[in-house]
């Protein structure tokens, strides 16, 4: 399962079916998305009525979803992680990012048994990691800050949903995660021993637009994106009332909801200017990702990630929305 289909099986806000849409003058844009806590601030902004008639949200239940909705001609743009985007592109599908929803600070981790307290402790032991960009990402970094190599360890392709009961019946001395499944892994004595904490701004979720799409639409997408910042705005300053929302939505919690956010930063407007900026982190992102997903065989030729981003569409400072 790949970890931005978490929340497939909970019930989602009531937007319009995933379909298919032809494209031209006047008619809406149309977005692909799926549950997930950095997208939920569209999901507000649908709710408060904050998107106009120009955007249409459509979900799905996963990115796969998403991606078969671009291939398709149904979509405009989706909600997507970034390794998401550079496949999609090397498929021939002329995405862009537009706006950056979440960082993984501390969201993707590796647990271990109790015992093993060093990284260098990992040598010899069986390590489960799903084989995708991010999986894979994780692990690289993970052998890079313990000077392991990957022939000093004996990985096991295995999804997070799968790991518990290997755990359970001491196959995997350790797991590469992420929620809700590392909760319930430290629940069986599992120990953090490393996360996304040490190398921000790395793995992260994006709104991508087709710029084929995008000729007569600059307005639609400005208003996706300020209702985007909008919906974030109304988590931050009324989480209770947002949380709660979500809650609904996901079959969720309040406290359930609260942690799914631990281990995500939600940049604003300023903070994607940043990420957009001249040497930004979005490009530095796309880089890493490019040169992993080209190791592992995810991508045949590194993207020469031309046209990848452009901040136009981003709020100017002050700007209201």
């Amino acid at each position: 399962m790949h970890r931005r289909e978490l929340l497939k099986a909970m019930a989602g806000l009531a937007v319009a079916p995933l379909g298919l849409a032809a494209c031209s003058v006047g008619e809406p844009l149309v977005i692909g998305l799926h549950p997930w806590p950095g997208y939920e601030p569209l999901y507000l902004a649908s709710a408060f009525d904050w998107l106009p008639p120009s955007v249409v949200l459509r979900e799905g239940r996963s990115a796969g979803d998403s991606l078969a909705g671009l291939r398709q001609g149904a979509l405009d743009g989706a909600a997507l992680t970034l390794d998401e985007v550079l496949k999609a592109r090397a498929e021939g599908i002329p995405l862009t990012v537009v706006a950056v929803c979440d960082d993984s600070v501390g969201a993707d981790m590796v647990l271990t048994r109790p015992g093993i307290e060093r990284l260098s402790d990992l040598e010899g032991q069986r390590i489960a990691v799903e084989r995708t960009a991010v999986g894979n990402l994780v692990l690289s970094q993970l052998l890079e800050a313990s000077g392991l190599s990957r022939d000093q360890l004996t990985l096991v392709d295995m999804a997070p949903d799968e790991q518990l009961p290997a755990w359970r019946a001491g196959s995997i001395d350790a797991a590469v995660t992420y929620e809700p499944m590392a909760s319930r892994l430290l629940r069986e004595g599992a120990v953090r021993l490393y996360d996304s904490s040490h190398f921000p701004d790395v793995i992260l979720d994006v709104l991508a637009m087709r710029r084929d799409r995008l000729r007569w639409r600059e307005g639609a997408v400005k208003a996706l994106v300020a209702g985007h910042f909008r919906g974030l705005d109304h988590l931050r300053i009324s989480p209770q009332d947002a949380m709660q929302r979500i809650g609904a939505w996901r079959g969720l919690g309040f406290d359930e909801v609260r942690a799914s956010y631990a281990g995500l930063e939600l940049p604003g407007r300023a903070g994607n200017r940043d990420y957009f900026g001249p040497g930004g982190d979005l490009m530095s992102a796309a880089r890493l990702l490019n040169e992993v997903m080209v190791a592992e065989g995810m991508l045949v030729r590194p993207d020469d990630l031309a046209t990848l981003m452009t901040p136009r569409y981003l709020p100017e400072p002050g700007e209201a929305v």
